[in-house]
């Protein structure tokens, strides 16, 4: 009897082992940043972001440009004009001054939500290698590094490589 609690002590201990060291999870990092700055189609996702920032620069400019045109005038002629003319003009460069910085807004919005557009698709495919290349390599957690996330790495494997090969870098 004595025999038998001993082997089934051993076999629960040695079972117990390899259930221990099947828990162990693998760890990895990648720099999420530095993966963004050399995945395909960053560089036409940018492009076409630019070519609109630049459009709206420009219409801004313009309307500035207007506004100042206006308010030199108003500065030049407002002494020989009637009071009525002096509070329209004033009233015409308020609301004119108004729209600029309305449109400001609304242009620093619509960036915002195109940039989302455009980079949305590379972060998934970014994100789908991560989780190919974890569930290849067996890895339990991967922790971004470009982020700062990861307090210590050492243990960890960097998964940068099998990313970049996933997405044919």
């Amino acid at each position: 009897m004595k025999k038998t609690v001993i082997a089934i002590a051993i076999c629960l201990l040695a079972f117990s082992g390899n259930a221990m060291a099947q828990k162990n999870p693998k760890l990895g990092h990648i720099n999420s940043t530095e993966l963004m700055q050399i995945i395909p189609g960053r560089d036409s996702a940018q492009a076409v972001l630019q070519a609109e920032v630049t459009e709206l620069e420009s219409t801004l400019k313009s309307m500035q440009s207007e506004l100042e045109t206006r308010y030199n005038d108003y500065m030049q002629n407002q002494q020989g004009w009637t009071e009525l003319i002096r509070q329209t003009k004033q009233k015409e460069l308020q609301d004119m001054n108004a729209r600029i910085q309305e449109f400001g807004e609304n242009a620093q919005k619509q960036l915002q939500e195109r940039e989302t557009e455009l980079f949305k698709p590379l972060i998934e495919r970014a994100k789908d290698a991560i989780k190919e290349v974890a569930r290849e390599g067996g890895y339990s957690y991967i922790f971004d590094s470009g982020t700062g996330a990861t307090l210590y790495d050492e243990g960890g494997d960097d998964i940068m490589p099998l990313v970049k090969k996933k997405l044919g870098i």
